[in-house]
């Protein structure tokens, strides 16, 4: 595949390599959903080798045969995991821009934030919040 020409190369069902005149390729999935075709990036070659991009393509193109769009599949998986995911200081960002009109000067004092960023989020910034209890404090 190293060796491969600049251009699309179909290895089956779908599945391609596209070669690029730089020398980076990519995998890509074609698929066709209630009558229209989808292109989906797999990820970039050799990270992704053949073995994973057949494994991930079989999975998108179960999908696509359900009768749902894989690519907006995986960016509902991408915003469920952003979700599960949130430490404490994106709380704590939050949190200061839905109160800060609220606050003197539009926060900009520093009183309601710099506490947290001095003493609190260097420590718990990364822990996500379902992790956090009374003890960490």
């Amino acid at each position: 595949m190293k060796s491969a020409p600049t251009g699309k190369h179909c290895d089956g069902a779908g599945l391609w390599l596209v070669k690029r005149d730089d020398g980076g390729a990519q995998w890509v999935l074609r698929v066709t959903v209630h009558g229209r075709r989808r292109e989906m990036g797999l990820g970039g070659f050799p990270t992704l080798g053949l073995a994973e991009a057949r494994k991930a393509a079989q999975r998108w193109r179960d999908v696509a045969a359900g009768g749902r769009d894989p690519i907006k599949e995986r960016e509902a998986e991408e915003r469920a995991a952003r979700r599960e995911d949130i430490s404490l200081s994106i709380i704590t960002a939050d949190a200061f821009e839905a109160r800060k009109a609220e606050l003197k000067g539009d926060g900009t004092a520093g009183r309601w934030l710099s506490p947290l960023n001095i003493h609190v989020l260097p420590k718990l910034g990364r822990v996500p919040v379902t992790d956090l209890d009374q003890r960490d404090f």
